[in-house]
């Protein structure tokens, strides 16, 4: 049983992103499912019928401390036993497909958390750049949302993927994927700032933000940086970096840029992915809407 799901842990390592956080995630729902299996004295992946697997469903509904698992986690876990079992059925000719008559657990897509534009500048207009660890994160924070990145390719980034001159950086993302995302004009006088007279002083590495001992910034550095901002300017919320890149994806589209050239801009593989956020917009749109037209008005006093 081990040796069916290494080879299935290679062939989707080269088939899709060659990326290690999916193979581990695939890995540890894998093994999960073939713990069970041999719990209940099953030795075979042949041997395993719909019965066994609506059995398996109810058993990771309950977690160690009483609560209850995710719908979303629930599905994602079955959607790697089921690539898993057609890797059986096509590659290694294992005619059995315990899932297929499975109802499917449809993963909810949430609604992206994103700051408005005042949100966004109340937070990177009260930093005294005067103080140069202060200018450090202003400059961080601004190219996180400027640029819409990952809070992992902010942490990589290195000062040869930065083009000041021509206002671009080249960004790896997921899957080792490249693209090349433009910043707005003037900001690379502070790129320039920054490293003149914070970076060049302290740096014992190559990444582009680094700590005040000059090493790589952490991404729970990043974002305990980002939550002790918010917290001294009385923002009185939770804030992570992921709600820099969902505010640049949402505020693009808001503002008439074409979904595919925001596909491209935040690095997804898939334009669906993109799409959540003119659902943000939409809902906004809507309550515009609500707000000023006349009928919508006449209806509300009906």
């Amino acid at each position: 049983m081990d040796e069916y799901i290494e080879r299935f842990l290679n062939y989707i390592y080269r088939k899709n992103s060659q990326s290690e956080k999916t193979i581990e995630a695939y890995r540890r729902d894998l093994y999960q499912f073939k713990d069970y299996l041999q719990s209940q004295s099953i030795d075979s992946f042949e041997q395993v019928d719909r019965l066994l697997m609506l059995n398996y469903v109810v058993s990771i509904r309950i977690l160690k401390d009483g609560t209850q698992a995710k719908d979303s986690t629930i599905a994602r876990k079955l959607s790697s036993i089921r690539s898993f079992f057609r890797y059986l059925n096509e590659y290694v000719g294992m005619n059995v497909s315990p899932l297929q008559t499975l109802p499917s657990m449809n993963k909810k897509k949430n609604i992206p958390e994103f700051l408005f534009v005042s949100e966004i500048k109340e937070f990177l207009n009260t930093y005294d750049v005067q103080d140069l660890t202060q200018l450090r994160d202003k400059t961080m924070f601004t190219l996180l949302y400027a640029c819409g990145l990952r809070v992992s390719e902010l942490t990589q980034l290195t000062w040869k993927n930065i083009s000041l001159n021509q206002r671009y950086i080249r960004v790896i993302g997921k899957g080792n994927k490249e693209r090349i995302v433009p910043f707005f004009k003037g900001f690379e006088k502070q790129l320039k700032q920054y490293k003149e007279s914070y970076w060049q002083k302290k740096s014992k590495c190559d990444s582009v933000f680094i700590s005040n001992h000059g090493n790589t910034l952490t991404s729970r550095g990043v974002q305990y940086l980002m939550q002790k901002h918010a917290d001294d300017i009385g923002m009185n919320m939770k804030i992570h970096p992921h709600m820099f890149r969902h505010s640049f994806a949402t505020h693009l589209l808001d503002n008439g840029a074409d979904i595919r050239v925001v596909q491209e801009l935040l690095g997804h593989s898939s334009l669906s992915t993109t799409q959540i956020y003119t659902h943000v917009s939409m809902n906004r749109l809507k309550e515009a809407y609500s707000q000023a037209h006349p009928l919508e008005q006449i209806r509300k006093s009906d």
